[in-house]
């Protein structure tokens, strides 16, 4: 009489896996969120045209230091992506470095971004000045907020990083949990699209500045 051992399937293990993190809550309102912000800095940047057509406004010109934080968020992206290559090969100290220069870009872009809305008011170009100087510190300063809004999820990883990442068994279990891994990706994905966002908007503000 033969007996049939049940055995594990590999595959299809990794296929319930991913259609668990697929449709996890976390992914499904990250992915509300992006589409809410997408509409909202959609109906922004149409909304500025309009304004500017219809007033017949004269073209804004970017301070310099708006092209200085593009490059800032394109570094932080950058030290996301590595941060998650460093979590897949299991590389606790580059995962945790990369972890640390992330927020540290992050808050370094904060404080310049407070610098080129003060290098606007330098050359008296206030919020109140007109529609289109209006826009452009109600579009930036919303952008801000949601950069502030990723901070805490950043430091929660960093500061979990640090406390399990101290015995091999620990650290094993924290490589290992995949819902670690999804909130990893999650957040990696919110950065990144904070970036795309910040280079539509200075793309947007670009073309709007040759237009006269």
């Amino acid at each position: 009489m033969n007996e049939h051992l049940p055995s594990s399937n590999p595959q299809s293990e990794q296929h319930s896996e991913q259609s668990y993190l697929t449709f996890h809550p976390y992914n499904i309102l990250l992915t509300l969120l992006l589409i809410s912000l997408s509409m909202i800095f959609l109906a922004l940047t149409v909304s500025f045209i309009y304004s500017r057509v219809n007033s017949d406004l004269p073209a804004l010109r970017l301070p310099w230091l708006f092209f200085v934080n593009t490059l800032i968020l394109l570094a932080s992206s950058f030290t996301m992506i590595r941060a998650k290559q460093a979590y897949l090969s299991d590389d606790t100290e580059l995962y945790q470095k990369m972890l640390r220069y992330t927020m540290i870009l992050s808050f370094f872009f904060l404080i310049m971004q407070l610098a080129a809305w003060y290098q606007l008011l330098f050359q008296n170009i206030s919020w109140q000045s007109d529609t289109s100087a209006g826009y452009l510190y109600v579009i930036s300063g919303l952008h801000f907020a949601h950069v502030i809004g990723g901070i805490p999820f950043l430091g929660y990883f960093i500061w979990q990083a640090k406390k399990y990442m101290k015995e091999p068994v620990s650290v094993l279990v924290y490589f290992s949990d995949p819902e670690k891994r999804l909130k990893l990706r999650l957040l990696t994905i919110y950065w990144h699209f904070l970036d795309a966002l910040w280079i539509y908007l200075m793309l947007f503000f670009l073309v709007n500045q040759v237009i006269k």
